[in-house]
């Protein structure tokens, strides 16, 4: 099966600006950017999207949502930024890798009311 662009990113195969790199994830930021800050929380382990992940992927779930509020924290938008997960195609998923979005920036309110 051939790799996904987030994979062949996390094996250094292509070119990415990295904001942030562990043994769990790396953080990128978006080529397309919907806001000012647009970046991408991609876990190293390959879950096809959310809805694949499995009870023992847990811990690794949770460790995306706390590096999430880490970026969030030192880019200092820490009380205005949004977190999306698109989860298959119909919801606008284009790479079958989970990742998180996290854009700041703009306010998303048109969008995302309440």
């Amino acid at each position: 099966m051939e790799k996904s662009i987030f994979e062949k990113i996390i094996d250094k195969e292509l070119p990415s600006k990295i904001i942030h790199e562990d043994e769990h994830c790396i953080v990128i930021e978006d080529i397309a950017p919907k806001a000012p800050i647009h970046l991408l929380v991609i876990p190293k382990k390959p879950i096809k999207k959310l809805s694949d992940a499995k009870e023992d992927d847990k811990e690794l779930l949770g460790h995306l949502m706390m590096v999430t509020k880490k970026i969030a924290e030192q880019l200092n938008v820490e009380n205005a930024f949004n977190v999306v997960i698109n989860n298959g195609k119909e919801a606008g998923q284009t790479v079958f890798h989970l990742h998180i979005h996290l854009l700041a920036g703009r306010n998303f309110s048109d969008i995302f009311p309440g």
